[in-house]
């Protein structure tokens, strides 16, 4: 079984048990950005045991002695008022609204070689498929045994090519837009964890290449893709400044770098906005 299957199951248990943590002390807040793509920041006004937004568990943190809901804010969320809800000890709730804003991601246009890393045939489509659903469990996981960091130092030195939330076109094609901030470095660089946390997840991946997921405890997951060499290993502890690979330029690249995303509530959000540095 690997590591991030024995996380869910151990956390069913605890849900189940009512030994799950209803919230979290936290020693800081990352920045609030109520735009497709950020993170709303909310103080409750009240001890919620439970929060959720568009079916997704949030985090509820303590910090300064009052409970604040976390919300990854998707970037296909439309502008204009959005709820989420809350759930007391008792049982009742309370449905509270915050206000997303507009924001504009320029374009990007990038020339892959490889045209497979484009336009995949049917058998890379069976390996895509089964890669996406292998990560989209990791990134579901809900560990209450770590306590998250939310001010993080940036996990390579580098120029930081392309920003989170770009709309990417590939070889003149629509994708997806970009879900997380790029960081060009040479290859063989020292790749660091920016907060403490536990590895998920390992694995060489179609488009990510070799690529690293980490969790940092109450929905904060963090991904780290394209690398030379993964110097750990799922299931081990790191700590902030620890050394968990290299960079390199495996999987779908025009060049070596790291690409670092960040999710909340299964929400990729802008790693910009945890950065102390």
């Amino acid at each position: 079984m690997k590591y991030f299957e024995a996380i869910a199951i151990f956390t069913f248990f605890l849900l189940l048990t009512g030994l799950a943590q209803a919230q979290v002390g936290v020693s800081s807040l990352p920045q609030s950005s109520m735009v497709p793509g950020g993170i709303a920041v909310i103080p409750t006004g009240v001890e919620a045991v439970e929060g959720i937004f568009k079916d997704q568990r949030i985090t509820l943190a303590n910090y300064n002695n009052q409970q604040y809901a976390i919300i990854g804010i998707p970037l296909n969320s439309s502008i204009g008022s959005h709820q989420f809800s809350l759930k007391r000890a008792n049982g009742t709730t309370e449905t509270l609204q915050f206000k997303i804003e507009d924001k504009e991601y320029v374009e990007q246009h990038l020339t892959i070689s490889n045209n497979r890393q484009v336009n995949p045939n049917a058998e890379d489509m069976v390996r895509i498929n089964r890669e996406s659903a292998e990560m989209n469990l990791a990134f579901s996981s809900w560990n209450d045994s770590l306590t998250p960091v939310f001010s993080m130092h940036a996990p390579v030195d580098g120029i930081r090519s392309s920003s989170f939330g770009l709309k990417r076109f590939f070889n003149g094609q629509a994708r997806s837009p970009h879900s997380g901030m790029d960081i060009a470095a040479d290859e063989e660089e020292p790749i660091l964890a920016p907060a403490p946390g536990v590895i998920l997840t390992t694995g060489n991946y179609f488009f990510n290449g070799n690529t690293i997921i980490l969790d940092h405890g109450h929905g904060l997951i963090s991904l780290y893709c394209h690398m030379n060499t993964i110097d750990v290993e799922p299931g081990t502890r790191v700590e902030t400044g620890e050394q968990i690979g290299r960079v390199g330029q495996t999987g779908r690249v025009t060049g070596p770098h790291l690409h670092w995303s960040i999710n909340l509530n299964n929400t990729r959000v802008d790693p910009a906005l945890f950065l102390v540095d």
